[in-house]
Order: C-alpha cells, then structure tokens, then sequence
C-alpha cells in the first residue's frame, strides 16, 4: 500500500510587496518645492499711497521754505532750488547723498524689470498692460524717492530731520517686507531679496548720513563752490614752478622688466591727487556701474545655474537611449554613461561660472581704468590739449547735442557696461568650454583628441611655416642688414630680392594665418573694452562713429566749459572784488603774481623787472595756446582752404600726427598729470579782455 504525503499550501498573502521592491529598488525624488505668492504684513499698497502724499507735501514745505531765501543769498552761494536739488557742476560739494540717491533709483529699476506688478498700486498687472505700467513705473520711483535727494537742498537743520525721517521709513519698510516674504516665486526663490540688498544698503547710508549731517550742523553739506579754496589750490599748483629732476632723464632706454610690470599695474590702481576733483557726473556713473555689475551677474546666475541644477538632478539610466538615438553611444554600460554626462554638466557650470567671473573681474578693471584716464582727459582739456581728446581742432563750448549727451551720460554709461558684460560673459563662456572639452578632459582621460589629431595631421604645414619665418628674421638680422658707423643700411641687395620671390606664396599662408590671428584679436579686444566709453573701439579716424565715445567727448564738453577750475578761480576772485572795495587792483597783482606798490610812489626796478618778466610770461602762454591760433590777424589774413575747423593745417599737422599716434590705454603718469601750464587761464584772460 503506498502511502503519499499531503503537502499543504500555504495562502498566498496579497500585501507582501518583498518581490516588487528587491527588484525595483530606486531612491524616492524630494517633492519639488512650489513658492507661493507672498504678502507682506506691511501692505505695499498701501504704504505707497500715503508715502507718495506725504513726500509731495514735504517737497511743497520745502519750497516755500526755499523761496524765503533772497535772490541775492541764492546767486551768491550758488545754491540750488527745490526743482533743481543737485548742481552737477559743482566740483567742490559733498558727492554723497546723490550719489547714493541715483544708486537707489537704478537698485529699484533692476528689480523692476522682472517684477510682476511694475507700480505698487496694482496686483495681479494684466499681461497686456504690463508693458505700459513698467513705462509709468519708469518715473514712479525717481519721483517717489526724490525727497531724500530735496531734503538736502536747504543745507538746515528741518531738512536733514526730513530726510532721516524719509530715509528711515523706506528702510523700516523695506526690510520688514522682506523679512515677511524672503522668497518669492519669480526665477530663483532668492532673486528679489539678493536684488534688493543694493537698495537696501542705499537707505541704510541715508539713514546714517541724514542724522550725521544734522549733528555736524547746517552748513555740514553746504556747497561752496566758487567760495572753495580748491579752485584757487589747482591754479597755485599749474601756476607753481616745476623743479627739473635731472635724474630721471638720464635713464637707461630699456626699463627693468620688475618696473615694467610693477608701472603697468599702477596705471590699472586708481589713487586720489591732492588737487584734483571728480565732477559729480562721474561719480555717480562710477557707483551706478558698481551697483550694475552686481545686478547683471546676478540675473545671469539666476539664468543659467538653476536649471542646469534641475537638468543635473533630472539625468537617469534612461537618458543613454535618449543618446543613442542621436548616435552618440559613450559606453556599453548604462550606469557609467550617466556619471559622465553629470560630470559634463558639472564642467559646463564650472565653465559657465568662469566666464562669469572673470566677465565682471574684467569689468571692474576697466571701470577703474577708467576712472585714471577720466582724470587725465580733463586735465588735458583743462591745459588747452584738444587733441588729447579729439583728432582735430574743436572748440570747447556747450552745444545742443553736447547738452543732450551730457544728461543722459550716466545712464549711457550704465547700459554699455550691462551689455558690455553680458557678451563678455557669452564670449568667455564658450572660450572655456573649448580650453575644457577639446584640450584638458581629452588631456587627461586620453580620448576624444581631435584637436591633436587635426594638428598632427597637419605638421608638414606648421613646421614648414616656423621654418619659413625663421629663416626670414635669420637673414633680415645677419645677411641684410649692416651696421656702419652707427647706422644701418640694406646689404646684399640681389639675393633679398631673389628671397623675396621665392617666399612669395610661402608668405600668402602667413598673411592668411596672421589675417585669422588679427580677427581674433581684434574681437576679444573690442569685446574686453566694451564697457568703456572713454576709449573708441574704432579707428582714430572713424571714432565719430562710435557713439558711445561721441557721447563722451561731448559730455567733456560741457564739463570742461562749466567746471573750469581757472575759470571758477577768476569768477571767485572777481566775486571777492565785487564784495570788498578797492580790492581789484589786489586782484589784477595777483593775476599778474607781482606785488605793484602804489601808483604814487616810484617803483623800483626790482618790481619793473618782475612786472616784465610776468608780462612776457603771459605773452609766451598766449603765443602757445593752439585754441587761439584762428584768432591771429597773420592767420586770419591767410586763405581760407589752409584751415581746417578753425587750424591752420600746416601749424596742426604734427599735433594731429602726435595725438593719432597716442594709445588709447596709454598709461598717465604722475608727472604728466602734473604737467598743466596755465594755457587756459590765458584763453580765459584773452578773451575777457577783448
């Protein structure tokens, strides 16, 4: 009898999921994180309409406040009104509170222009009308913060009280708000608190100096302008006299590489001069620039690394078909191709973030740069060198388009450097992605080199044309050239001759390689100089083409002719005469640098002999001026074909050929800042007393 064994089964459980998860085992992804709006406690709305009312109220106190001054006390302290709070003119006044002022407003346009809602007043701006709410948003905020500029107008107690209490209100608010709602859902969770942190430390200045200006008193930020002692300070150094140094002139022609190089970065430092003040224009496109570089680096952060984050997190085991589709196959394992296109990624970002670096690295050096050459125009333009500027005669005098040039200069200088920036970034991005995908990774992992492989494969080429050129400097050095008596001359004549022909087409490849090397260069040039509008990016000849310097040279204009230091130097002293009685003859000594004694008495030859030698002295000033060439009677007796804009060609050649020939980063030393002769003075002497 057989026996068989029953073999019970076990139930089969239908929640046991061991099998489903041994088998597909894969990490659980973060819920992405979604920002809601946010609104702050501190309602926005609100707060700008009775910030808005109150700043008009404050800004009519201030005028009527202004209008009690005398018309005499106003011209006499060359004091601003209310509708006009800031003299741009003025070299000699405190340049902080419009600087900081002009940086708020540009702070407060860079986050505008991605804001949802351009004018506080309205949420949720339809997408048809954002456009023209962003316009109207445009003279919004310079308007809205114009009182913490007004309030410095009066130079009294009332009106820096004002302004720490405006001040101290728009920073209070601000930085409740975005403690309230630190994230927001616009590019990057962190955008608009990183954008508003210049704003931020522009009230936090204001709402330090206001309360300073009020414990230093009422004239703490008083503009003195032609009462200054800095105007008569720059007409005592031009007019001191030079102590010739011997030493420096007897130097060896070719100047140690350490001084080369130590020179070299001093010309790229910007330091202060003891008499030498920046005029209140530059200033503020100086630190406008700053504030822009900061707000253009971080827009292109924000851009470009997030999302190549979100790309990096989002490659799988299934991006090698996606690959393979395309016919790029990088391994047979699937796994190890995924770690090489994160650690691409990876390369890219590096890349990306180098590019970017050294972008506003470059930009910040360049706008330091010039800063020096700024200085130096001015002086030359101050001393009487036209040419130091323009590639022909002009004259210095405001005019319409010089006018227009001079009031937009700071907001010209502004977009240059943004977009000068963002194709320097664009340019050095793909630069390192070449230096980094075709020379160092095929380097160091030994694959991919087809960089090498193409120049390898042309070798003959390469060593023929070392070879080619070479030979050329060989002979040019020791067969072509003799030295006889201290001079050169040509030698053996027939066989560099027979050289010449031999080489012809050898030298076609060289000028076409030379002619690519050219392109390149010039290209990274311009691209490097973009941000900068004291320079040209086109020839001496054609610079009037680039607009960028046209509105430069203008904006020179107009400064050189208003803010002349000789000029305010007279005006003061004319204005002291007019006060004081019986002080013009002081005057007219001083001018002439001799002490007259009294017409009574009998003068000396001691004060003849100065009264002489100053005369020829300004007689010798008057001789050298090249702007008072065309004012000549033997020059004006000439035919009109030899003048060209006012110059007598043949007197102007050699300036134009020396100022064609100068270098647009030409480094300016000490000495030639220093080197002012009193040329303008003369101009301005010449032509009162005609």
């Amino acid at each position: 009898m057989n026996q068989t064994k029953v073999v019970e089964e076990e139930p089969y459980n239908y929640y046991d999921y061991s099998d489903w998860y041994s088998n597909n085992m894969e990490p659980t992804r973060p819920p992405k994180e979604v920002i809601l709006p946010c609104d702050p406690t501190a309602d926005d709305q609100l707060f700008h309409i009775c910030i808005a009312s109150v700043s008009l109220v404050v800004v009519l106190i201030l005028a009527v406040l202004k209008r009690r001054k005398t018309l005499c006390e106003s011209f006499a302290s060359g004091s601003t009104g209310i509708s006009s709070p800031v003299n741009f003119l003025d070299q000699t006044q405190h340049k902080a509170l419009a600087v900081t002022v002009f940086g708020l407003v540009f702070s407060k346009l860079s986050v505008l222009v991605l804001a949802p809602d351009p004018l506080p007043f309205s949420k949720d701006t339809p997408q048809e009308i954002k456009e023209y709410m962003k316009l109207i948003a445009i003279f919004y905020w310079p308007a809205l913060y114009y009182p913490l500029l007004a309030c410095g107008t009066l130079h009294s107690k009332l009106g820096y009280v004002l302004g720490s209490l405006f001040s101290w209100t728009h920073f209070a608010v601000l930085v409740w708000q975005k403690i309230d709602c630190p994230k927001t859902p616009e590019l990057y969770k962190y955008y608009s608190l990183l954008a508003s942190l210049p704003q931020i430390g522009c009230l936090g200045f204001l709402c330090i100096k206001y309360p300073i200006l009020f414990l230093k008193g009422a004239k703490a930020n008083g503009s003195e302008d032609l009462d200054s002692s800095y105007y008569t300070d720059y007409v005592k150094l031009i007019l001191k006299k030079k102590k010739s140094n011997i030493s420096t002139s007897i130097r060896s022609d070719k100047p140690k590489l350490l001084e080369t190089v130590k020179d070299t970065v001093k010309s790229y430092i910007y330091t202060p001069q003891k008499v030498f003040r920046f005029p209140l224009k530059l200033a503020i496109s100086a630190f406008v620039s700053c504030i822009a570089v900061y707000q253009v680096a971080l827009l292109l952060v924000i851009l470009v690394i997030p999302t190549l984050h979100i790309v990096r997190a989002g490659i799988d085991d299934k991006f090698p078909f996606l690959l393979e589709s395309f016919g790029i196959v990088l391994s047979e394992d699937r796994m190890e191709v995924v770690q090489i296109v994160i650690h691409y990624t990876w390369c890219l970002e590096v890349c990306y973030l180098c590019g970017l670096t050294l972008a506003c690295s470059l930009t910040l050096i360049m706008l330091m740069r010039s800063m020096i050459l700024h200085r130096w125009n001015l002086q030359g333009l101050y001393r009487g060198d036209i040419y130091n500027v323009y590639n022909c005669q002009k004259s210095i005098r405001p005019s319409q388009t010089g006018l227009v040039c001079w009031m937009g200069f700071t907001g010209y200088q502004a977009a240059v450097i943004s977009l000068g920036m963002v194709l320097q970034t664009l340019v050095f991005f793909i630069c390192f992605m070449w230096l980094v995908f075709l020379i160092i990774i095929p380097i160091l992992y030994g694959q991919n080199l087809i960089l090498f492989q193409v120049a390898a494969k042309a070798w003959p080429v390469w060593v023929t044309l070392i070879l080619t050129i070479t030979l050329q400097h060989v002979t040019a050095r020791f067969a072509f050239i003799k030295k006889d008596a201290g001079t050169r001359d040509l030698n053996n004549r027939g066989s560099l001759f027979l050289l010449t022909y031999l080489l012809f087409l050898i030298n076609i490849v060289v000028g076409l390689i030379a002619a690519i090397w050219r392109i390149v260069i010039t290209a990274l040039y311009n691209i490097i100089h973009m941000g900068r509008m004291d320079i040209s990016l086109l020839n001496r000849a054609a610079e009037t083409y680039d607009p960028a310097y046209c509105y430069y040279t203008h904006f020179l204009k107009v400064e050189v002719s208003q803010s002349h230091p000789v000029m305010k130097a007279f005006c003061g002293l004319a204005l002291q005469a007019a006060s004081a009685g019986g002080a013009g003859q002081k005057m007219r000594d001083a001018e002439e640098g001799i002490q007259l004694v009294n017409q009574e008495k009998r003068q000396d030859k001691a004060v003849n002999s100065r009264r002489v030698r100053a005369r020829w002295q300004l007689l010798y000033t008057l001789v050298n001026n090249p702007s008072l060439l065309g004012s000549r009677k033997h020059y004006q007796l000439q035919p009109s074909d030899s003048f060209v804009n006012g110059t007598n060609r043949n007197a102007a050649a050699g300036s134009k050929k020396d100022a064609s020939s100068k270098d647009a980063s030409s480094k300016p030393t000490a000495a030639e800042a220093g080197a002012a002769t009193p040329t303008a003075a003369a101009t301005d002497a010449a032509a009162a007393a005609n």
